[in-house]
């Protein structure tokens, strides 16, 4: 593999992101927590859900950020009467060549945008559960891999609107973080007024970064140093959502791996070479909530995922830096690096 100087790498992706974040920033008005969340997942090599009522930009944020790289762009438009081929792909016999030739479907882009993919059948949404886990994709016997970087943007309404299915637990588990748009201040709406209102800012929007310079970004994300403290206390996290009395499901195993790879982009993202137990904490709620079933009596109680993560993790103890004690979880806490030098280069 390709080593790169950690430095420069760092500074590589501390001004691609930006580019890219303020791209994207100049369409999704006020929104700033939002967009960082859509880039760690990008630089994570993971898969983003975006949950809202409808009309609050969620489509419009999956289009800016696939517009501000330089890539292939695929959408699909989910619906009740979508096939499964329609999304992988399928084989036509050719009466010329007398032999089947493989049409691929709209899942063969590197930034697939899936539209209000809760309106499909289960059936359907299962055509993504290959891709999104081992990019790649076996139809009639035949795997063929999908291009890097590959990710999939998905938007859904709420399981309470009309015509929508749940989304199975295993295709939930594949998406590393959900996040909620949610409306836009005062502000922002005015704002938003002044730039949407005559002409979609989506069509003066050129790419700011390229495919390959993703590709090397992820590369050095994977670099980004986790140590024994922060892991384990990324899995104490996952393993509390096992045994709480609220949770009729908890995380899994790969919502650990999702954990540790989100904390890793964020440290990233903040210009650091190790993760901090800071990292894993900002974004345990987007990355494990969705994944959590709550129990009947927690349903009735009116008790969301979210609550319990947060629960959670004010109940883990936090690892403390040497010489410090351990304290109890709470977010945006000042702990010092673990360690001071990585031991390995990005």
């Amino acid at each position: 593999m390709t080593t790169y100087d950690d430095r420069a790498s760092l500074t590589d992706l501390t001004a691609t992101v930006e580019r890219v974040r303020d791209s994207v920033e100049g369409v999704i008005e006020g929104k700033p927590e939002v967009v960082r969340l859509a880039l760690t997942v990008l630089l994570a090599e993971g898969h983003l859900l975006i949950e809202d009522v409808p009309g609050v930009g969620k489509t419009m944020l999956a289009k800016t950020l696939a517009r501000s790289i330089d890539c292939s762009v695929r959408r699909i438009q989910f619906t009740p009467d979508l096939l499964p081929s329609d999304i992988t792909g399928v084989s036509i016999w050719d009466q010329q060549r007398r032999d089947f030739e493989f049409k691929p479907g709209a899942i063969f882009a590197q930034i697939v945008i899936g539209d209000e993919i809760n309106r499909a059948s289960p059936k359907t949404q299962s055509a993504l559960l290959e891709s999104m886990e081992e990019r790649q994709v076996t139809i009639d016997g035949q795997t063929y891999e999908l291009p890097s970087p590959f990710m999939v943007v998905a938007t859904q309404n709420p399981v309470e609107m009309e015509g929508t299915y749940p989304l199975p637990e295993a295709q939930r588990d594949r998406f590393m973080a959900r996040v909620s748009v949610g409306y836009p201040s005062v502000e922002a709406e005015l704002q938003m007024l002044d730039v949407h209102g005559g002409v979609s800012p989506l069509e003066d929007l050129q790419p700011v970064a390229h495919a390959h310079e993703i590709v090397k970004l992820i590369e050095a994300v994977r670099g980004v140093h986790v140590s024994e403290p922060v892991r384990r206390y990324a899995v104490e996290l996952v393993a509390a959502t096992r045994t709480h009395p609220d949770l009729r499901l908890g995380a899994s195993p790969r919502a650990t791996l999702h954990l540790l790879r989100a904390a890793k982009a964020s440290a990233a993202l903040a210009g650091r070479e190790y993760a901090l137990p800071d990292d894993v904490q900002a974004l345990a709620a987007a990355v494990l909530a969705h994944r959590l079933l709550p129990t009947a009596q927690a349903q009735l109680n009116r008790r969301t995922a979210e609550q319990v993560v947060l629960e959670i993790l004010q109940r883990t103890p936090v690892p403390a830096a040497p010489g410090q004690q351990h304290g109890l979880g709470g977010l945006g806490r000042n702990i010092p690096a673990y360690p001071q030098q990585p031991p390995r280069s990005l």
